[in-house]
């Protein structure tokens, strides 16, 4: 007999509450002694009949004493467990456990280890051998069996790992040792998740005949891994995955970490319905996209969710080759010199040892190179030429430089860009009509479009393109007549591009100019790495220590005992115990070693079927009670009370209080028995009389909180809330304010009066707030609230400083149903300028934008300003410098995004910007006032 939450181990007993009424009656015909008082005999043997005197009854709340102790004893008796668990069957001849400890068990571990020691017990209590195995973990490790002390120990000692699990294997080893153990019961706590060899995995282990299975998966499988990253030229993408289990729509946050674990980037994944893959962006500089040393899925606490970067992402291998035989005695006229000399610091330069193109590309090929940068290369043999082409279409970038030779040489379609005329043209020679062109704006569609078009530079010499419809859009760089000076194209995966110059400075004087490195620095970018950094040509292997792993619980931490050098050079190394994912080398270089590959699917587990009888169970931290021991206890306690009354009634405490006052002590003694009884026999129960939205409303009020705005865009909440956490931990240290933690309001439902101060980043892809929420921000406002508003758009405009970015369109829309007074910028002289630092501007993580507080009352006059205001403080701020991006910090206290620009005074600032905004929220103008302290003397002293 059981029911949730409460189950009896002998449930027969509570027949036995029946007797209550019987006790009852027996109790009123057996009323405590009488109290027996001494009088005056003389007196009261003049005047009163001596008569014998017995009671009638029991007080009331003595009885209903002995009817509680009564209960809890045969409540008591009847074993009663408060949150019962199921139990195993007590059947066969001992139990294999077989866990999954692979990566995919990380994010609840704890509750599996709970799982697993509720059966141990319940195989301890059947007297049970026990076969304790994991998924992941060395083939030759002890499996048992067991007794139950054992086997707990090893359970402790377990911890999930970050690789995937060997079921096949282990299940073998399982089934292997069940031959010594017939008919035996088997529990598989499994991850959720398929793997490679389930079917026959599972067929080895339940082809035993065991007497029953247990079978435990989780409940809902929501993990998300990381499969791929790629340093694209528009941007860093990647792509992650999802079991097909979760169909419904779903976003998550990636963050970008550099190598001392500071976020520098972030973005959003998008799964659409029923979708398994998703991909995300982060529009960076590539200059950031280079520190990036690791990518994280926030809110996934395994190691599928994290993706550590080598130098494969970043540096790219470059090969050169040209057909000049002067390199040596002439290095300033060679193809080659200025095109070393501009991409030695960002790439891995290699060139052939053959000059014959015969052997040399095919020489350069083997070194699987990212880019290949040819000089003045005219007609290439058929043999080397069929392998570059081949070497483009799988996604080299052939950058090729004109020169007589190209010039005389014909058109190869599937080498050049555009289709080029024979021959040269020849600007401000003598017998020329033209001048020497300078470079102009570079196309909008090119990779050099935020480049400042060179005003130094001017071509005299160039190989020119056939017209085709086509030619605007491979054009890259244009002359100031038109004419394209660099070509580009797209061949399959592969990029060509043309410099319709020569790479010296005969041609023109382009290379020995800034803009020239700043070109082929952003073709290296674009490349994509064709091989590993660790095997050379001859395919020579490779084996790296292990630097830094990944932790099954996606961390990055040191090597562990059992981690073995990976050899590289020989394909694809599985993730294993010997060889978990992670990074190995040195701090020179490192090899990335990732979890999933970039093929990878998520897919749910399917129970096999089993001939057996099946228990389902889940997995869930053990929080059953046995209540026998506080009902006997609390059973005791009243029996002590029943004592207690009893002399009191006989009046053992006459001399102390008079009748009246033992009653209304027994009656207290009543509740106060009642009350342990209550938290005795349910520990977990509370009287609750609040309302919803007390709890919130006690912490909003119990310290000072700073509140944003939930936009609905995870990764501006996510910003807000770290800059405020940010800021309230600088004015714990630098101020005695040690405000609470940073509180998200919905400004349509959540009580606003709570919070002195509002963050409220404008996101112009929400929906704009109902007519209802406005008014509710209106009133916040003038009941002496203040809301800053920060459109984080400084630079959103670009080179059009006269137009309006959609963040301040959007602000106008929220602020056209407000009563908004008058603003002006921060005066040199408010108090906002000295609440608490001295500062000129309020620079955030952008500096430009002022800070638009409400006009004084005499704005015109600034003598009268701002000491003749009054005490209120401005009810809305608004600035456009990202206050929170500069404040927002990680969990380990450091900045999450750069400066623009780059200053860590900067930073500083806007961290004072912020304490002098929040002491003038919570102290006024006060600072205003100190202006009439000499007139206020002046008085004091007449």
């Amino acid at each position: 007999m059981s029911w949730l939450p409460l189950s009896f181990g002998f449930p027969a007993i509570l027949w036995g509450l029946l007797a209550l009424p019987v006790i009852w009656w027996l109790l009123r015909l057996t009323p405590p002694k009488p109290e027996t008082e001494v009088f005056p005999p003389l007196k009261i043997l003049a005047r009163v009949l001596r008569r014998e005197e017995t009671p009638r009854r029991s007080p009331w709340w003595l009885t209903l004493l002995r009817l509680l102790m009564a209960a809890l004893v045969i409540m008591a008796l009847a074993e009663p467990v408060f949150n019962p668990r199921e139990k195993l069957p007590a059947v066969g001849s001992g139990l294999a456990l077989v866990i999954d400890n692979g990566w995919a068990a990380s994010p609840d571990w704890n509750r599996r280890v709970a799982t697993a020691e509720r059966l141990i017990d319940d195989a301890a209590a059947g007297a049970q051998r026990i076969l304790l195995a994991f998924t992941a973990e060395k083939p030759n490790a002890d499996i048992g069996p067991f007794d139950a002390r054992a086997a707990r120990d090893k359970l402790r000692a377990a911890k999930p790992r970050p690789i995937p699990t060997d079921r096949p294997g282990v299940y073998a080893r399982v089934a292997a040792a069940l031959d010594a153990m017939p008919g035996a019961s088997i529990a598989v706590l499994a991850d959720g998740l398929a793997a490679k060899g389930d079917e026959a995995a599972f067929a080895t282990l339940l082809g035993k005949g065991p007497a029953s299975v247990v079978w435990a998966v989780p409940d809902r499988i929501a993990t998300v891994g990381l499969t791929k990253a790629e340093n694209q030229l528009d941007g860093f993408a990647f792509t992650a995955v999802r079991p097909s289990s979760d169909p419904a729509p779903r976003q998550v946050a990636a963050g970008a970490f550099d190598d001392k674990g500071r976020r520098i980037a972030d973005a959003a994944i998008a799964f659409g319905t029923g979708k398994t893959v998703g991909t995300g962006l982060m529009k960076v500089p590539f200059e950031l996209r280079n520190d990036f040393a690791a990518i994280r899925i926030d809110g996934e606490n395994h190691a599928g969710a994290v993706r550590v970067l080598d130098e494969s992402s970043k540096r790219r291998r470059v090969g050169l080759i040209s057909q000049a035989e002067a390199d040596q005695a002439q290095p300033l006229l060679a193809p080659l010199y200025y095109i070393r000399r501009a991409l030695s610091p960002y790439a891995d330069l290699v060139e052939p040892q053959s000059r014959d193109l015969a052997d040399a590309i095919p020489q350069l090929l083997e070194q699987k190179p990212a880019m290949i940068v040819m000089a003045d290369i005219g007609t290439i043999p058929e043999p080397a030429r069929q392998k570059l082409v081949e070497w483009v279409n799988n996604g080299g970038m052939l950058v090729r430089f004109a020169g007589s030779r190209l010039a005389a040489a014909g058109n190869d379609d599937d080498l050049l860009p555009v289709r080029l005329r024979t021959g040269e043209r020849s600007l401000g020679g003598a017998l020329s009509w033209t001048e020497p062109q300078p470079v102009t704006e570079f196309p909008k569609t090119g990779p050099f479009s935020d480049l400042a078009p060179p005003s130094e530079v001017a071509v005299s010499r160039q190989v020119l393109a056939e017209p085709a419809a086509d030619l605007v859009e491979r054009t890259w760089a244009n002359l100031a007549d038109g004419t394209p000076l660099v070509t580009g194209a797209r061949r399959e995966k592969g990029t060509i591009v043309l410099f319709h110059t020569a790479p010296d400075a005969t041609w023109s004087n382009l290379p020995i100019s800034g803009t020239f490195v700043e070109m082929l620095r952003r073709l290296v970018q674009m490349s994509r790495n064709q091989g590993s950094l660790a095997a050379n040509a001859e395919g020579q292997v490779a084996s790296l220590a292990p630097y830094r792993m990944i932790a099954a619980d996606g961390s990055l931490v040191p090597p562990p005992a059992e981690a073995r050098p990976l050899t590289v050079g020989r394909g694809a190394v599985p993730v294993s115990i010997e060889n978990p994912p992670g990074l190995y080398g040195s701090e020179d270089g490192v090899v990335a070693h990732n979890l999933l590959a970039a093929d990878a699917t998520l897919a749910p587990l399917v129970r096999p079927h089993i001939a057996a009888p099946v228990t389902e169970m889940r997995y869930a931290v053990n929080e059953s009670h046995d209540l026998k021991g506080p009902l006997v206890a609390a059973a005791l306690a009243l029996m002590l009370l029943d004592t207690l009354a009893v002399f009191w009634l006989g009046g053992m405490f006459a001399g102390r209080r008079s009748r009246d006052a033992a009653r209304g002590a027994g009656a207290a003694v009543m509740l106060l028995a009642a009350g342990a009884l209550f938290f005795a026999s349910a520990p977990h129960a509370r009287a609750d009389d609040s309302k919803p939205g007390d709890e919130q409303a006690i912490e909003a009020v119990s310290k000072t909180r700073l509140a944003y705005v939930i936009t609905g865009d995870a990764a501006i909440d996510s910003i807000s809330r770290a800059g405020l956490d940010g800021l309230s931990r600088f004015l714990v240290e630098k101020t005695a304010l040690d405000p609470g933690k940073p509180a998200g309001v919905d400004i349509a439902r959540d009580e606003l009066a709570f919070y002195p101060l509002i963050y409220w980043p404008i996101d112009p892809k929400a929906p704009l707030p109902s007519q209802e929420a406005i008014a509710r921000v209106d009133a916040y406002m003038q009941q002496g609230g203040t809301v800053l508003f920060d459109t984080r758009d400084q630079y959103a405009s670009g080179i059009d400083a006269s137009s309006t970015s959609p963040s301040t369109e959007r602000l106008r829309d929220i602020l056209a149903g407000l009563n908004v007074p008058p603003l002006e910028p921060v005066p040199s002289d408010h108090v906002l300028t000295k609440s608490f630092y001295i500062l000129p501007e309020f620079p955030g993580r952008f500096n430009g934008s002022p800070l638009w507080v409400e006009a004084s009352l005499e704005a015109a006059n600034p003598e009268h300003r701002p000491v003749r205001t009054g005490d209120g403080v401005t009810p809305i701020m608004i600035t456009a410098n990202d206050f929170a991006g500069a404040w927002a910090v990680d969990e380990n206290g450091d900045p999450m995004f750069p400066t623009v620009p780059s200053d860590p005074m900067q930073r500083l600032y806007a961290y004072r910007v912020g304490v002098n905004i929040v002491m003038y929220m919570l102290t006024g103008n006060y600072k205003s006032d100190q202006v009439h302290v000499p007139a206020l003397l002046e008085r004091l002293g007449q």
